[in-house]
C-alpha cells in the first residue's frame, strides 16, 4: 500500500498536478531514491524530477510508469489509482482555449482558483476581478494590454465569476481600498452601476466584502494588491499570489505566507465590517 490519499473529487488539473507531484516526491523519499537516480530512470535529469514533483509540467505515461516501478509500486489498485490521478492531472483546463489572450503566468492562478476553499484578496487600485461588472472589466482588461476586440479576455473574467455561484466554490473575502471605489474608471454612471453590483454581491453567502477607508491611513499592505489561496486538501499548502505588469509570483514558503496572512489580518481589523459595506458603497456612489 502507498499510504497516500488520492482525491476522489476534481479540484482541477493544476491542483491535481501539484498533489500528484507531491505524492511522487514522498514515494521517492520513502524508497530512498535520489533525484539524480530518478532522473536517470526516466532518461532525464534531477531538474526534470524537481519540475514533476512541483507539478509544473505534464506527466508522460512512460515517465510515471517507470518512476512508480522504481519506487516499488507494482501492479495493483494503488498503482492504478496513481496512474488515474496522473491522467486526470493532464486534462486541459477550460481556460486553455483562451491561451491567445491569457499570459501563461496567469493560467496557473486560474487553475488554483477552483481548488481553493477560501480566497482572500486585497485590492487598492481596482475592484476585485471576481466582483467586476462586464463594462468595468472591459476597461480594466484594456489597460496596458493588447486590444481585445472579440472580448475573449473579458469572457474569461466573467466565466471565473461562476465560482461564486457554485455550492462547491470558494469563500471569497474581498478587502478593497476606498481609493479603488472612488476611481470612476469606466465613467461615473458605469462606476455607480459597479458599486451597486458590489452591494448586491456582498449579500451572497460566499462573499465577504470589506472596505479599507481613507481614514485608516497607512497599513502593512500599502505596497500593493495580493491574494491568499487556502485549500481544504492537506496536500496543497496556502499560496500567496502577487501579480505584476508582465509576470506574477506564487509564494508558498511558510515565512512568506505568514507575513501576508498577518497583513490580511490587519487589513480586516481596520476595514469597514461586511455589514457596513453597503452603506459605504451607497455614500460613495452619491459623492462621485
Amino acid at each position: 500500500m502507498t499510504g497516500v490519499p488520492v482525491p476522489a473529487d476534481d479540484p482541477g488539473p493544476t491542483a491535481l498536478r501539484m498533489i500528484f507531484g507531491g505524492q511522487l516526491r514522498r514515494l521517492r523519499e520513502r524508497a530512498g531514491v535520489t533525484r539524480e537516480d530518478a532522473g536517470a530512470a526516466i532518461r532525464g535529469s534531477h531538474a526534470k524530477i524537481s519540475r514533476l514533483e512541483l507539478g509544473r509540467v505534464r506527466f508522460k505515461d512512460r515517465d510515471v510508469s517507470d518512476l512508480l516501478a522504481l519506487y516499488g509500486i507494482g501492479d495493483g489498485p494503488d498503482r492504478d489509482q496513481l496512474l488515474d490521478l496522473a491522467h486526470r492531472a493532464n486534462q486541459p483546463g477550460w481556460w486553455q482555449q483562451y491561451g491567445d489572450v491569457l499570459p501563461s503566468w496567469f493560467e496557473t492562478y486560474l487553475g488554483l482558483e477552483p481548488a481553493a476553499a477560501t480566497i482572500r484578496n486585497y485590492e487598492m487600485q481596482f475592484v476585485p476581478g471576481l466582483l467586476q461588472t462586464e463594462e468595468y472589466a472591459r476597461v480594466v482588461v484594456g489597460l496596458g494590454r493588447a486590444p481585445d476586440p472579440d472580448g475573449r479576455a473579458v469572457d474569461v473574467r466573467m466565466r471565473r465569476q461562476r465560482l461564486l455561484d457554485s455550492e462547491a466554490g470558494p469563500r471569497f473575502v474581498a478587502v478593497v481600498d476606498e481609493t479603488a471605489l472612488r476611481r470612476p474608471l469606466p465613467g461615473v454612471d458605469a462606476m455607480r452601476r459597479q458599486l451597486r453590483h458590489l452591494a448586491e454581491m456582498s449579500e451572497a453567502p460566499s462573499v465577504e466584502l470589506r472596505i479599507v477607508p481613507f481614514r485608516a491611513g497607512m497599513h502593512p499592505a500599502a505596497g500593493g494588491a495580493f491574494s491568499i489561496l487556502d485549500f481544504a486538501d492537506p496536500e496543497l499548502p496556502p499560496i500567496v499570489y502577487l501579480e505584476h505588469l508582465t509576470s506574477a509570483l506564487y509564494l508558498d514558503k511558510h515565512a512568506d505566507v505568514d507575513r501576508y496572512d498577518e497583513a490580511m489580518r490587519r487589513l480586516c481589523e481596520i476595514s469597514v465590517c461586511p455589514e457596513g459595506a453597503p452603506a459605504v458603497l451607497e455614500r460613495i456612489g452619491r459623492e462621485l
